[in-house]
């Protein structure tokens, strides 16, 4: 499986294309619809999932309208998905003071759920402690952190659905996964799990 990064001009968060076997999945479009379309398309593949790793404003920027194009279903914990019809809960009003909502997930997804993706397997590990329905993506050596773990750092827990002690047991389950795998965080920089762990002084 390939991952492709793209940074957004705002915001700061990252959005990533899985390609395999001619398949893409997106995973939390706070960029620019058009971007992601044309990176799909110079990998020829097609887009088969748009996946949110939590349902925070600035990870969903682009979904409807994603969504709209592509016809492609979007995935997110089924404890997140009141956030992306909520301005106050999705911290879009928070931050901006005015509600901005989008529509309700085609799938909802809940720990050790499978998605197939060309010829690889995403599973979905819960991570709850940012938002309620944070999640993590394993794919082999690679593991979609979102806004669990940062290669640096960690979620905030002092928005809807934060928790510190949740995001410290979430946290600390990180630890029975393999140090070595390459974390791709929704904010910054790639890290190895290990490195990423090991920074934090949380738990």
């Amino acid at each position: 499986m390939e991952i492709y990064a793209l940074y957004p001009r705002s915001f700061g968060s990252n959005c990533y294309v899985l390609v395999s076997g001619g398949s893409a999945a997106v995973i939390d479009p706070g960029v620019d619809a058009n971007e992601i379309l044309k990176l799909v398309s110079d990998k020829d593949a097609e887009i088969e999932f748009i996946i949110l790793t939590h349902g925070h404003f600035d990870h969903i920027t682009s979904l409807d309208k994603l969504r709209d194009i592509t016809h492609a279903p979007a995935l997110i914990h089924r404890d997140d998905n009141e956030m992306l019809s909520d301005g106050m809960k999705n911290a879009h009003a928070v931050f901006y003071g005015c509600d901005k909502r989008w529509q309700s997930a085609d799938r909802l997804l809940d720990d050790g759920d499978k998605i197939t993706l060309g010829d690889e397997t995403l599973t979905v590990i819960s991570t709850p402690g940012h938002s309620k329905g944070s999640i993590c993506l394993l794919c082999g050596d690679k593991l979609i952190t979102g806004d669990t773990i940062f290669a640096n750092g960690y979620g905030r827990y002092d928005l809807y659905g934060g928790d510190p002690n949740v995001l410290a047991s979430s946290l600390s389950s990180l630890r029975r996964l393999d140090s070595r795998l390459t974390i791709y965080p929704g904010h910054g920089d790639t890290s190895t799990l290990g490195g990423a762990l090991d920074n934090i002084l949380y738990y």
